[in-house]
């Protein structure tokens, strides 16, 4: 199978995967939507991590776009939080539908694109002082050399890129630790299966379009390629705690999930912060 052809069996599972996250418990749009204060989890763990690199009022009154946003609770959330001009990208056109919805009904005014990614730079005509990705996201890109350029491409000279993700380990793992099962280096090709489920609760036999195809990107990798297209890291931190309850040996924490004391300590999610240099006058 060719990359257009994976590309499109994984946007068809995640038309479906949107219609069981939009009613699933783990999302509770309905809850979300009832409080106009809440701000999901996801983004409050983004947002610990990109702090230290924002003003002192945060994203309030920046301009913000979302690389692969899914549902859109989480860019509605941005958006709650003051980010102005929110954009939000993502491959499923179903997903993009629930998240127009969602936004509609919180009464703000978000843009989604349709597309790739990788390619973002392409579809939107404008910068962005942060732009922002997480939670599952860079393993659904078969490369991440164009998925970098185009990020550098659409911030602004001084502006703002995270990145917090699940830690690669964890997909060399086959999310079951403690053995490794795959590979943990970039460069083997896609991963293929199949799965008639998805990560929120009671979703067994609910999807129809059951492939998946998979790319690992090791952390020199994601480093490598933000390096190459221009960007400056300023921070990396490996993570102890994730979004999910990826595999049944987590404990609920403040943060999500995370490892019960006792265990082997490993990194379950890895945050990268890059910026967009300023453009430099030459000297006369």
């Amino acid at each position: 199978m060719n990359e257009a052809e994976a590309l499109a069996a994984n946007r068809a599972n995640w038309d479906d995967r949107a219609d069981v996250h939009a009613r699933s418990q783990m999302y509770d749009v309905a809850g979300f939507l009832a409080d106009p204060t809440e701000i999901s989890r996801v983004v409050l763990n983004d947002l610990e991590v990109l702090a230290p690199h924002l003003p002192e009022a945060g994203v309030t009154g920046r301009s913000l776009l979302h690389l692969q946003c899914h549902i859109g609770t989480d860019t509605v959330s941005w958006a709650r939080l003051g980010a102005r001009d929110v954009h939000g990208v993502d491959l499923s056109p179903n997903s993009l539908r629930h998240a127009a919805r969602i936004a509609a009904a919180d009464g703000r005014e978000i843009t989604w694109v349709e597309g790739d990614a990788r390619f973002a730079s392409t579809l939107i005509q404008r910068r962005f002082e942060t732009v922002v990705t997480s939670a599952g996201t860079i393993v659904w890109l078969p490369e991440l050399v164009n998925w970098a350029r185009s990020i550098h491409d659409l911030l602004e000279p001084g502006g703002v890129f995270l990145i917090r993700d699940d830690h690669p380990i964890l997909g060399a793992m086959d999310f079951e630790p403690w053995e490794i099962t795959d590979d943990y280096l970039s460069g083997g090709g896609a991963r293929t299966y199949d799965d008639a489920g998805t990560y929120t609760e009671n979703s067994a036999g609910q999807i129809i379009h059951v492939r998946n195809h998979e790319w690992r990107h090791d952390l020199a990798e994601v480093v490598t390629s933000l390096l190459q297209a221009g960007l400056v890291i300023e921070s990396f931190a490996e993570l102890p705690y994730m979004d999910w309850p990826a595999f049944p040996d987590l404990v609920a924490c403040p943060q999500g999930w995370a490892l019960p004391l006792g265990t082997p300590r490993i990194p379950l999610n890895f945050a990268v912060v890059a910026r967009r240099p300023q453009i430099t006058e030459p000297a006369p």
